[in-house]
């Protein structure tokens, strides 16, 4: 009961009333939070395609994750701050949103995937990264893997506009 609590009193600030109440605010922060998602999901699918042999090809691994993910985290810095504005105008309904829920867990599997990819499976990237090398397996599972998660994470992200109308 403690962290509802805690909820309904994110839910009674002054900025989330205002883009609860508000004609306008929900939906410019909502689109701001789709466009970020876009983007932070379609310049990872550049480097999971990468990683399965699938596109891009012609350049090293090395150079495309140079020069994508500074794309991907200002896109997810953008997604994360809008995304805890939009969770604070109704933050009891959000927490409580199965899809919601899901949706972290998909991220944070995402970001467990990278992280032991980029310890374990990212060592000897300069023997296989460069253009037209032959792309170990475990690089190819973790693309794969990563490029699924965070389609999981765009299904439930869509699927808590249905099921939580704005109201």
């Amino acid at each position: 009961m403690e962290f509802d609590h805690l909820l309904r009193s994110l839910e009674a600030t002054s900025f989330a009333t205002a883009i609860r109440e508000g004609n306008s605010l929900f939906p410019w922060l909502e689109g701001l939070h789709v466009l970020a998602d876009t983007l932070v999901i379609g310049t990872i699918a550049i480097v999971d395609l990468r990683l399965m042999g699938l596109a891009s090809r012609d350049r090293s691994i090395t150079r495309l994750t140079a020069e994508v993910l500074p794309c991907t985290w200002a896109a997810f810095a953008v997604a994360a701050i809008t995304g805890l504005l939009l969770f604070s105008s109704r933050a009891f309904d959000y927490a409580h949103n199965p899809f919601l829920r899901a949706k972290f867990v998909f991220m944070a599997l995402a970001g467990a995937n990278m992280l032991v990819f980029h310890l374990l499976g990212s060592r000897d990237v300069d023997a296989w990264g460069a253009p037209e090398q032959s792309t170990p397996l475990r690089a190819r599972i973790a693309g794969a893997a990563s490029l699924l998660l965070w389609i999981g994470v765009a299904v439930c992200g869509r699927w808590i506009g249905f099921t939580l109308a704005r109201g």
